[in-house]
């Protein structure tokens, strides 16, 4: 796992994964996402039996994406999957799928953003002497932190210090949230999106304990 090119394009799909769920697409994203560069990208990525379904799902969907009419459509899923805390949402913070549900129940209390998971990562970047930009005002256990911060590793970081945290921390909850996604989400492209992350990191964890 220590070739570089290899360590690259690793890091480049945790970026566009982490860029996904950072923000809702808009114009830019739209334009950078449907460039001959990116297109390339993503067909090299579908030519991976495990991802090609859900990728050619989001390909699919950027495609129609030909109005702005259909352009807010996209960020009305993006924003009642990811900006409402209803129970028809999958908000994507570490915190509301670990936190301990037997003390939650009893205290009837909801876990608390800004929490333990979030105090974890916030010492995951200072370690790494990164932080979470003032223009992202979530709480740093959100997914695209998480995903940023495994781009960071790969270019920057042993095997086993990636490995030790996608296991422990990213991959933990990943497999509730995409099942909440996909049970949430109204349209095709973030419920694709979200089991594409979630083959993607199987698929990356099995690569890196193969090489430790």
């Amino acid at each position: 796992m220590n070739n570089t090119d290899m360590n690259k394009a690793r890091a480049m799909v945790y970026r566009l994964l982490s860029s996904l769920f950072a923000k809702e697409i808009d114009h830019q994203l739209l334009h950078e996402l449907t460039s001959e560069p990116a297109k390339a990208f993503l067909a090299q990525l579908a030519s991976e039996p495990s991802f090609k379904r859900d990728v050619d799902a989001m390909v699919s969907v950027l495609g129609s994406l030909t109005s702005d009419k259909a352009l807010m459509e996209l960020a009305a899923d993006y924003c009642g999957l990811f900006l409402v805390g209803t129970k028809h949402s999958a908000s994507p913070y570490a915190s509301l799928y670990l936190q301990d549900t037997s003390k939650s129940a009893k205290a009837g209390d909801q876990p608390l953003l800004f929490g333990e998971q979030h105090q974890l990562m916030v010492q995951f970047l200072k370690q790494s002497q990164l932080q979470v930009q003032t223009s992202f005002p979530e709480p740093a256990d959100h997914l695209a932190v998480s995903l940023a911060y495994v781009e960071h590793l790969c270019i920057s970081a042993s095997d086993e210090e990636q490995l030790s945290f996608i296991e422990s921390y990213l991959n933990s909850w990943l497999g509730k949230f995409a099942a909440k996604v996909t049970q949430c989400d109204s349209g095709d492209f973030y419920c694709a999106l979200a089991r594409l992350t979630q083959s993607w990191v199987s698929s990356d964890l099995a690569g890196l304990r193969e090489e430790s």
